[in-house]
Order: structure tokens, then C-alpha cells, then sequence
């Protein structure tokens, strides 16, 4: 007999992120036996050690000795190996200024590492909860009752668990603007009473439907502040996982994505697991459905073929998590084999337009994607990059035949179907037989390399043509099946490549490689086994990287660095861009990326382990401050930092999963945020501003 109101899954992942987490928001896919099981070099065996001693030209010192990274891992486990022959003692110490000042955008007091139940910010700033899960978005939609949610109230309520958020400019009202976000996972056992994870209600099923998808919100300011006010407005609007969106490019309309009840394969009930995403100059948003498997149960089929690829993505032949399958046979895949394949795609949403139905780019591959961020050329090419949010996973770019029309959104929505899909590859600079696992740098002194892109995919959706550069594949399915693609051309697996952004000052990009423990995993324990090689310095990478690539945006080649070496800054084997480790905050786990107007590189992260909560941290990228990094903000007991949206009159942030906790469910929860008292925790956005004067500029 199931047992109800009760967590009992195991600790699956040795960071701060709890095993609750682990089940509900990605399906346990940092556990366990690797999904890409091809023989491809993966990243830890390209990268050297340039980068993490030259940047700019500055002379940078490592403190101590040379040491493995320290271990991003809630247990406070001490991995920093000190090595008296590490190359760190010959370094010339790196000039101190004796008055030192922050860049603008960075003039804050940084906020400490902290546990609290609580948006913790500097000093000088106040904030305010816009949304939180539950309230209403379309008028007429009750308040918030945790004790009685009906599936038609969810539907017109904020959903669970938001992810990106998107701020534009209302058409229409200067007064007004329109936040959009994504709703990543539902959690049920802390969202229903005396939830039974065997045997969920069909209410509590549909409810889950409705907690995910996309909120567009109307909002107003407040004069005299960079607060905000949730507004009902004829552009709100709820997508779930219920909701019309469109197939358009390579895969669509092919017997791939065809099911019995859309024998045409062009039309798709619903967007899941939407993670982070972007704002297109033509103001639409872009949203990556990442992990989908997770939502499917009974994954077992008689083709050979369609089991492997199956397989590559992490399909299980048992019931999900969710039981959604009892209700809907589309989410049993030995019923409904085609279903899998439409979704994860990256989704574009026109926020202005109420009645247009969202499509799903499929020329830009299938993935579990982060995000999807645009960049416009000077010729007006567009270039879309996106990450693979899974560990020994990949990075691809999509670069557009069409150009960019500034105000034909109607042109520019088919952009992203129009152009050529590249995965990336990577070689790093220094000899192999110079790593030996202790974190010691090579002779070069730095971490950086060369890569080039390679082509998978060509479409061309105005003239339904569609060329595969990948042999023994054709266009659909390299489209459908991209992994096994970019396996085939033995692209660099890299360590969860999250969110990708452009610098808008030095056209540089940006990519957050969030962790992986599994780099140099001792033989024995679960997931891939390989050793370490020269860009992996140590074992089990656990605190995460931050890369910086100049690339030939529309090009095939480019160089990288690595811009940050997450950690505590008292480990030796940090690094933050040459700039003094004993003025940094530490940091660990990075997820979302942003850009400021003054052209910083904000962070969000996600499994901070280093005995805080999560946060969001401000970095500069160039000049003679580059690498300096400060906490901003830190996010409730539990909780996930997500967005971010940062511009001169406030800083926003999606609070998720407050308070989930090993052992949380609705009886026994662990934060009480954003309410307070004996409150069940709800994810939430929240607005920060200055009290008197620009986001991190004094006086």
C-alpha cells in the first residue's frame, strides 16, 4: 500500500539540491547510468588551463598550493588537496589597489553567505513580490486556495515552479509592461494534502497540467520606484500543457511526430518542463522544453531503433513519477510511441497576441533545452545559441539564411526555420601527459582553446527543403533525433551546458556549465566513467564553470576561455577573470546568465553547496575589474534562483522551489516563504529596486 503525505526517495545527488528536487524537476537525471553512452571525447579531455591564469593581460595569483576544485556538495565534503608543486607558487601576486571601485552596476554591498527563509538583498534596496503560485492572471479567476484547487482554476492561475522571465515594453500603455515567464515542474507532494504518489487523483493530475506551460502578465509601475503591480489586461494569458502549439520546420508534418489523434503531425497538446529561455529583438520569447522524458511512463517499444533513441534521451520503461499516463494516453509511450518526439523543442511565443497559437521551432534540433538566446549580426543574421542541460552533453548554435527586418515580426518569427544547425567541438592547448589529477596547471598557466562548429542541419521552411550534413541520417531525423547527430560527428560532451548569452558590449559568449560529479568518477560509482584529462584538473567538477567563447558568430570557429572557475575563493584552483580572490563572493553552481545595461554578467545558481543558499551575482567581464564578483542576492531555504532580469531601475528574480527539502511534502514543509507564519512555501517572483537612485550605482 502506497503511503501517503510521506517522501521517501533516496539522496541521489551530492549537491545542495535535495533528492525532492531530483525526482520532480528533472527526473533524476544527474543520477545514475549516463544518457549518452556514445565514445565521444567529452569536455573534460579537451580543456587546458590558459584561461585560469591569464585574462586581459593580468597577472593573476593563486593562493596556496595547487588543489582540486572545491566540491560543490551539501555535506561540506573538503576535496581541496593542497600540492606544494603546484605551478600556483610562482606566480607574481597581482597588484592591489588600495582604494578599490566597483564598475557601475556593481555598487552595492555584497550580501553574505546565509541560510535564511528569506530573499536576502543589500543594503539600501527594498522589494516585493509580484506573483506567486496560485494567484489570479485571468480576471475572474478565484484567490488562491491551497485547500481547494480545482483544475479549471489553475488553468487562469500563476502556475508552479516559474523559470525565465522576460520584462517588454507594453504596446499599447507607457505606464504598463508585460512579464513572461516559464513554469518549469510541478512538485506535487508539496502542492496537494495527503498527496499519494502511487495513485494521484485525476484532479491533482490536470492541476499538475495546469502548473506548467507559460504566464503572460501585464504589470504596472510604480512611480518613483522600480517596483511592479500584476495587473489584469486583455495580453494575460495562461499556456499549459494542455494548450495548442504548432510543429513548423524539418520534422513537421513527418511520420516521426504523427500520432492517431494528429494524423497530420502538426499540431501539439501542450509545452512541458520549459526551462530558461530569451527575448528576440523582435519581441517574442523564446522558451526550451528541457527535461520531457521525466513526464512519460512505459517507455518500450518494439523497434530496435526507436528504443535506442529512446534510450538516448533517458526514457524509462516503468510508470513516471507523475502517473500522468493513467489519465492520458499520450504520456504512455508503448501506447502512444510518437509522442516523445514532440517535445523538446525550442517554443516562440508572441506575448502581444492573445489568439496566436505559440510553434515549436524544430529546425533548431531536439534537445533538453535551457534556453535559446538571439543574437542579430551587423548584416542582420541572426544567430540562436542553446545549451544541452545534461551532464556530458553538448552546445549548438543555429545560424539563420534569413536576415533580421526590424518591425516585420511576422518575417522574423520564421527566422529560427530558416538556416543551419552547428554542434560545437573543442581542443584545448596543452599536452595530455601534463594533467595528473591533482589540479596542478600545465606548463601554459592557463585554461583556454580553440573549437570549431560543425554542421548537422540545413532547412529551408519557405520551400520545404531540408539537407541532413550528418551521414546515414536524413533531415527529419536529425531534426528529431539531434543527440545521436551531433554523436555521429562526435561533438565535445561538456558539463551541463545551461543557459548561452552574448555579451552586448564585446559580442563575446557567454555559457554556464553548471557541474558535473561525474567528471573523473572513481570506478564503481554510478554514471560515465572517465578519467581526467587535461581541461578537468581534478575530479568531479561540483562546483561549475563559467566559459567565455569569441566566436565567428556566423562562422565555423572560435576560441574559448574560461572566464570563471566556481568555488570557494579561498580554494586554490578558483578563479575569477585575474581580479583579487579575497574581494570575491564565492560562488557555485551556475545556472541563468543575464546582461545589464552596463554590460555586467549576472549569474543565477542553482545546487549551491558551499553551506548557503543560492543566489544571484553580479561579475565584470572587462577592463581592470574583470572577474570581480558579488552576491546581489541570496533566495530562500530550498529555493533555486531563476530569471534573472536586471536593468537601472530594479533586478528580478524567479524564486523556485522554496523549501524543497529531502523531506518535504504539504504536512511537513521546510520554508514558509513568501508569507510567513505556518504557510505552505510558493514559488514566486520578486522584484528588487534602489531606494533612492539606479540598480548598484551609489549615491
Amino acid at each position: 500500500m502506497a503511503l501517503k503525505g510521506r517522501n521517501l526517495l533516496s539522496n541521489l545527488f551530492a549537491s545542495s539540491r535535495s533528492k525532492l528536487t531530483c525526482t520532480y524537476k528533472c527526473g533524476n537525471g544527474c543520477f545514475g547510468d549516463c544518457e549518452n553512452t556514445s565514445g565521444n571525447t567529452y569536455f573534460g579531455d579537451l580543456m587546458s588551463r590558459r584561461a585560469a591564469l591569464r585574462a586581459g593581460g593580468l597577472t593573476v595569483v593563486t593562493v596556496g598550493g595547487g588543489a582540486a576544485l572545491a566540491a560543490c556538495s551539501s555535506e561540506g565534503s573538503d576535496n581541496a588537496a593542497g600540492s606544494s608543486s603546484s605551478a600556483g607558487s610562482s606566480q607574481k601576486t597581482s597588484e592591489v589597489k588600495t582604494e578599490h571601485v566597483s564598475n557601475e552596476g556593481m555598487q552595492f554591498k555584497p550580501v553574505e553567505p546565509n541560510t535564511k527563509d528569506e530573499v536576502v538583498i543589500p543594503e539600501g534596496y527594498e522589494q516585493a513580490v509580484l506573483i506567486a503560485w496560485g494567484d489570479p492572471v485571468i480576471e475572474g479567476a478565484p484567490e488562491f486556495d491551497p485547500e481547494n484547487q480545482k483544475p479549471e482554476d489553475a488553468e487562469k492561475q500563476f502556475g508552479f515552479n516559474n523559470d525565465f522571465a522576460g520584462l517588454l515594453e507594453h504596446p499599447d500603455d507607457e505606464n504598463r509592461m508585460v512579464y513572461v515567464c516559464s513554469h518549469e515542474y510541478t512538485t506535487e507532494p508539496q502542492m496537494f494534502p495527503d498527496y499519494d504518489a502511487e495513485n494521484p487523483t485525476e484532479d491533482q493530475v490536470k492541476i499538475g497540467w495546469a502548473g506548467h506551460g507559460l504566464t503572460v502578465l501585464e504589470v504596472s509601475k510604480v512611480e518613483g520606484s522600480g517596483e511592479l503591480k500584476r495587473e489584469f489586461g486583455p495580453l494575460n494569458r495562461r499556456l499549459t500543457a494542455t494548450s495548442d502549439f504548432k510543429l513548423v520546420g524539418p520534422a513537421a508534418g513527418t511520420d516521426l511526430v504523427k500520432t492517431e489523434k494528429d494524423k497530420k503531425g502538426e499540431l501539439v497538446k501542450g509545452t512541458l518542463n520549459n526551462c530558461s529561455g530569451g527575448v528576440t529583438p523582435w519581441g517574442t520569447i523564446l522558451s526550451g522544453e528541457e527535461n520531457f522524458d521525466q513526464y512519460f511512463g512505459n517507455a518500450k517499444v518494439d523497434d530496435k531503433k526507436a528504443q535506442k533513441s529512446l534510450e538516448r534521451f533517458g526514457f524509462k520503461d516503468e510508470p513516471s513519477a507523475r502517473k500522468w499516463e493513467k489519465f492520458d494516453d499520450r504520456f504512455d509511450v508503448s501506447k502512444t510511441p510518437n509522442e516523445p518526439n514532440r517535445f523538446g523543442w525550442l517554443v516562440e511565443l508572441d506575448p502581444f497576441d492573445p489568439e496566436s497559437t505559440p510553434v515549436k521551432h524544430t529546425a533548431n534540433g531536439r534537445f533538453k533545452h535551457e534556453a535559446g538566446n538571439v543574437h542579430v549580426l551587423d548584416d542582420n543574421t541572426v544567430v540562436c545559441y542553446s545549451g544541452d542541460d545534461s551532464r556530458f552533453e553538448y552546445l549548438y548554435k543555429f545560424v539563420s539564411s534569413k536576415k533580421y527586418k526590424e518591425g516585420d515580426k511576422k518575417h522574423n518569427m520564421t527566422i529560427l526555420d530558416n538556416g543551419t544547425l552547428y554542434v560545437a567541438t573543442f581542443e584545448g592547448n596543452s599536452k595530455d601527459d601534463e594533467i595528473d589529477g591533482s589540479g596542478a596547471l600545465p606548463e601554459d598557466g592557463a585554461f583556454d582553446g580553440k573549437g570549431k562548429w560543425v554542421k548537422l542541419l540545413t532547412s529551408n521552411t519557405d520551400e520545404n527543403k531540408f539537407e541532413s550534413h550528418v551521414d546515414g541520417m536524413s533531415a527529419e531525423e536529425v531534426a528529431v533525433f539531434t543527440r545521436e547527430a551531433a554523436d555521429k560527428v562526435k561533438a565535445t560532451m561538456l558539463d551541463r551546458p545551461e543557459d548561452v548569452e552574448v555579451s552586448p558590449t564585446n559580442n563575446k559568449v557567454y555559457i554556464a556549465l553548471t557541474n558535473n560529479k561525474y567528471r573523473g568518477a572513481a570506478e564503481g560509482e554510478n554514471g560515465r566513467l572517465e578519467d581526467v584529462k587535461e581541461y578537468a584538473p581534478i575530479k568531479e567538477n561540483k562546483n561549475g564553470l563559467v566559459m567565455e567563447m569569441d566566436d565567428d558568430h556566423a562562422g565555423e570557429e572560435f576560441t574559448w576561455n574560461l572566464m570563471l572557475v566556481c568555488g570557494d575563493p579561498k580554494e586554490a584552483s578558483t578563479y575569477f577573470g585575474g581580479f583579487d580572490k579575497e574581494k570575491v563572493s564565492p560562488i557555485s553552481c551556475p545556472d541563468n546568465l543575464a546582461f545589464d545595461n552596463h554590460g555586467l554578467l549576472w549569474v543565477s545558481t542553482d545546487g549551491n553547496a558551499l553551506d548557503s543558499n543560492d543566489g544571484l551575482y553580479a561579475v565584470t567581464t572587462e577592463g581592470d575589474n574583470r572577474g570581480e564578483l558579488k552576491c546581489f542576492l541570496t533566495v530562500p531555504a530550498g529555493a533555486e534562483t531563476c530569471g534573472p532580469i536586471v536593468d537601472d531601475d530594479r533586478v528580478m528574480v524567479n524564486v523556485q522551489h522554496p523549501g524543497e527539502t529531502d523531506e518535504a511534502t504539504y504536512e511537513n514543509q521546510t520554508s514558509h516563504w513568501p508569507e510567513g507564519g505556518d504557510s505552505i512555501p510558493r514559488p514566486a517572483c520578486v522584484v528588487v529596486w534602489k531606494k533612492d537612485g539606479k540598480i548598484g550605482i551609489e549615491g
